[in-house]
């Protein structure tokens, strides 16, 4: 996977040392060249300073010159008379011969000498030095010149890091932005301040949420208008043939009919399901109220006791925290009254008679759980990741069922930012579904009391 950072970081940081290496090769060649014609600047000083007053009755009197004042032990010097006799000489040094006039360059007994010499009034000067000497000095000085240069590379190294750091910030704050949206949120993107160059990208996001925003708009009024105008006829289908078979002019077995009442009452049961399903697409977070989920499961468990005295099932809410709890909760009434629904309906229709239904409430460390467990059949565990599926049935599943009851209580408690757990039983047969996570309003109210108390 490329990444830019990388790729920016790599090309700034390998160029930027590239140019210093080349800049610190270029200061440290013309270092050493202004420190060569500085020591052949010596040199010719040197030769020029030299006293007039050295002859070679001095030499051969044994008078001696002091010439530390403007030579040192680096340099050689020679004199000659106009007779081209050796008149001084340094020294403890190898005698040299007589290079020329100017500077020379020369190789003696392996040692490649730098000389300068002038022709004065009755001798002639010439000074020497070993190009080892001046190869030493003169790196020695470039070395000085350019270690500063080697201190700038890891500053320009951390400033590149910041840069690089600071001109992707834009590209951090986007995708965490996109991060942390809810899945259903369509709104448009805001990145204040926006960089230019995220412009673009940040305008073509936004069309795309536009375009999906209205296709999903549409999608779901088709879906609310079909499940709308299906339930309103197939409703006066059934009274129609009720009427006819009640009057005589329907003539048909009993087993006909059954099948006849058994197959509207599915299309009846898919036609709320897909409005439920619409209605909860639909929904927004400005829903979300305090409420009594207790107050909820006790008008649900009521509402579902006949349809379970029927079949002779044992349909009951458990409250781990006694009579007293409320289970107050942030959520939607409505939405939570049909995830409600759903499972129970599920749990009565897969439980045999003689079965039991049982529906609890208890608080844990991550907020109120809500569970609904039966004796019933269970589901294979092949079958069990996709239970939640839209329009998904098992196979060999009897009943009116459409596929959707477990699909819109996922989507209901998704949007409540609760997990949501389809699991067969280990006690006994049937299948346990769980609710968990659901936001205590006691909590969240506490939190607002502490916030306006910092304010404060």
């Amino acid at each position: 996977m490329t990444s830019i950072r990388r790729w920016l970081l790599g090309w700034l940081i390998c160029g930027l040392g590239a140019a210093c290496l080349a800049a610190g090769y270029g200061i440290f060649r013309a270092a050493r060249a202004e420190a060569g014609e500085m020591f052949d600047y010596e040199l010719r000083t040197v030769a020029l300073s030299l006293p007039l007053n050295i002859s070679a009755s001095d030499v051969a009197e044994g008078r001696s010159h002091d010439l530390q004042g403007i030579a040192d032990d680096r340099l050689v010097i020679d004199i000659w008379d106009c007779s081209g006799k050796l008149i001084y000489h340094s020294p403890h040094k190898p005698p040299l011969p007589h290079f020329g006039k100017g500077f020379r360059s020369a190789d003696r007994e392996g040692y490649i000498w730098r000389a300068f010499g002038v022709v004065q009034a009755d001798r002639y000067v010439q000074v020497a030095q070993p190009f080892s000497v001046r190869e030493d000095l003169a790196i020695s000085l470039a070395l000085r010149t350019i270690w500063p240069l080697t201190l700038l590379i890891p500053v320009i190294v951390v400033i590149v890091l910041l840069v690089v750091a600071r001109g992707l910030a834009p590209v951090h704050w986007l995708s965490q932005s996109l991060a942390e949206r809810s899945p259903s949120s369509l709104d448009p993107i805001t990145l204040a301040p926006m960089p230019v160059e995220l412009s673009p990208l940040v305008d073509a996001l936004n069309g795309l949420l536009t375009r999906l925003n209205e296709a999903s708009q549409a999608q779901r009024s088709f879906i609310a208008d079909a499940a709308h105008e299906l339930r309103t006829p197939l409703a006066a289908l059934k009274l129609q043939i009720q009427g006819a078979v009640g009057n005589g002019s329907l003539r048909v077995d009993h087993a006909t009919l059954a099948k006849i009442d058994g197959r509207i009452n599915r299309l009846i049961h898919l036609a709320q399901q897909l409005l439920s399903m619409a209605r909860e697409d639909a929904a927004r977070e400005a829903a979300i109220a305090p409420m009594s989920l207790r107050t909820v499961c006790e008008a649900r468990v009521s509402d579902f006791s006949l349809i379970a005295e029927t079949k002779s099932i044992d349909l009951g809410l458990e409250q781990a925290q006694g009579d007293h709890d409320a289970f107050t909760i942030m959520g939607d009434m409505h939405a939570l009254a049909v995830l409600i629904n759903n499972l129970l309906d599920n749990a009565i229709r897969h439980t045999p008679a003689g079965g039991r239904v049982d529906v609890t409430l208890h608080r844990e460390k991550e907020g109120i759980a809500l569970t609904v467990l039966d004796t019933g059949t269970g589901i294979s565990a092949s079958e069990i990741e996709c239970v939640c599926d839209r329009f998904y049935r098992c196979v060999g599943t009897p009943g009116q069922g459409s596929g959707l009851g477990l699909a819109i209580a996922l989507r209901i408690a998704q949007r409540h930012h609760a997990s949501f757990e389809v699991k067969n039983r280990q006690d006994v047969s049937g299948l346990m579904v769980s609710v968990r996570g659901l936001r205590a309003a006691v909590t969240l109210l506490r939190l607002k009391d502490a916030s306006s108390n910092l304010h404060a």
